[in-house]
């Protein structure tokens, strides 16, 4: 299966799992806010937990979006993986460049080299850059989708 809008959900899912250490420590006032979960190994171990519960999480509620409908949609384990794992590995980066006590690289290297390497202002312009690039090429794809279903039908019509 290939990407679409639905591994969103489970990119979504990892996004909120790695932010789950720092709600912690804001609710309680203890530990660090960017702590074990924003480093490069949580990532990768965070974002496979993310693929498995996320791919489930997100079939059961669009199964309950479809409201018994058939074909009942699945998000293969590929795309749930990659997903994850761009989820959570774009997080380390973004919050990386962000927030100084972070150490993504831990417990290898302490510290964040990654801090100030852009500006906020600059972040923020990356996101909105790959958020509209990623929606005109989507809605790209799916014209190419509509206008082949379209050709295969003119086709099939002549051959009758």
């Amino acid at each position: 299966m290939p990407f679409t809008p639905y591994s969103l959900m489970v990119f979504g899912w990892a996004q909120i799992v790695m932010d789950l250490q720092p709600l912690v420590a804001i609710l309680t006032g203890e530990g660090k806010w960017h702590g074990w979960t924003h480093t490069f190994l949580a990532a990768l171990v965070l974002g496979a937990a993310s693929a498995v519960t996320g791919k489930y999480l997100s079939e059961w509620g669009l199964a309950l979006l479809a409201w018994g409908r058939k074909p009942r949609l699945v998000i293969g384990w590929t795309v749930a993986f990659v997903s994850a794992w761009i989820g959570t590995f774009s997080h380390i980066l973004i919050d990386g460049v962000l927030h100084r006590e972070m150490e993504p690289l831990a417990p290898f290297v302490a510290g964040n080299p990654l801090f100030l390497a852009l500006t906020q202002a600059q972040v923020q312009k990356f996101c909105l850059i790959c958020g509209a690039l990623g929606t005109v090429v989507y809605f790209a794809v799916q014209l190419v989708v509509i206008l082949k279903k379209q050709t295969l039908r003119r086709v099939d019509k002549r051959k009758d």
